[in-house]
């Protein structure tokens, strides 16, 4: 390891980033390295606005790409090495500004009574009950639900922060059975292994094969759930205070975005979805 990386590791380290913003940023700035086959500390402005330049032009990288390129190698730049942050201004792409396609509770019931087996069923109730990130969702432990309280613990979640998350009675009641059922240890949704928690490829896999067999056409993973549980959750009158709690946003202005589908949405509370699902006694 040479002694720049550490020392880039370490200031990512101090700042509580979480693994996979170290990895991006680290990749941003091995892959600008091995363009110019020489230490990023001696590259150049211009070489990488050029570079850049070059991810638009030649790899015809996304907006979103680019910018994610431009996050870690303004790290390294400005946090490690010290440029000044006024003068590490670039010319990017600008972001498409697309509404992502909402599921109605239709889709969204056809997704969970769809599942092959309670496994899955309980798990896309869970993603979408609780309107949790997928991240979150596989890092969940038994230790995390709190029957008493009808509360769900988000350990560590987006940004290294805990969160606590309403349980709807029906859904404690399937978490329950599901328990019962797979008698999970320590991970809630465990892989092949049951010392592994279950991945995230995993649950997208799971996600795109219901989809399909569903026939539901409109593009998306499973984050697709916590559009939805959102937007749902709004249009019955939940505050937009409360919805950023549950949704564990930092700034309310994330929380704002779900307005946009309420204008043309007429929906019922997405509680009587969760209540509405039946519990299989496979």
């Amino acid at each position: 390891m040479t002694p720049l990386r550490e020392k880039m590791i370490d200031a990512m380290l101090m700042r509580g980033f979480s693994i996979r913003t170290q990895t991006s940023y680290l990749s941003a700035v091995t892959a600008l390295a091995s363009y110019y086959h020489r230490c990023p500390s001696r590259v150049t402005y211009k070489e990488i606005q050029a570079y850049l330049l070059y991810l638009v032009k030649h790899k015809q990288l996304s907006p979103s790409s680019i910018r994610l390129y431009f996050n870690g190698l303004r790290f390294l730049y400005v946090n490690v090495l010290g440029w000044s942050a006024n003068a590490f201004l670039f010319d990017l792409p600008k972001r498409k500004q697309r509404i992502p396609q909402l599921l109605t509770q239709d889709e969204v019931q056809c997704i969970i009574q769809g599942s092959p087996d309670l496994k899955q069923k309980t798990l896309f109730s869970v993603c979408y009950g609780c309107g949790l990130r997928v991240s979150e969702l596989v890092a969940l432990r038994t230790q995390d639900i709190d029957i008493d309280r009808s509360v769900l613990g988000v350990v560590q979640g987006k940004g290294g922060k805990d969160r606590h998350v309403i349980l709807p009675h029906s859904l404690l009641a399937m978490i329950h059975h599901y328990q019962a059922r797979y008698t999970p240890k320590y991970w809630l949704f465990y892989s092949v292994n049951a010392c592994r928690a279950l991945c995230v490829n995993s649950v997208q896999r799971y996600f795109s094969a219901i989809k399909q067999q569903q026939k539901i056409e409109k593009e998306g993973g499973p984050h697709m759930l916590r559009h939805a549980y959102a937007t749902h959750q709004l249009a019955a009158g939940m505050s937009l205070h409360l919805l950023k709690q549950q949704l564990g946003h930092a700034h309310i202005a994330s929380t704002y975005r779900y307005l946009h589908w309420l204008p043309n949405e007429s929906l019922s509370l997405s509680a009587d979805l969760l209540a509405g699902l039946e519990v299989s006694h496979e």
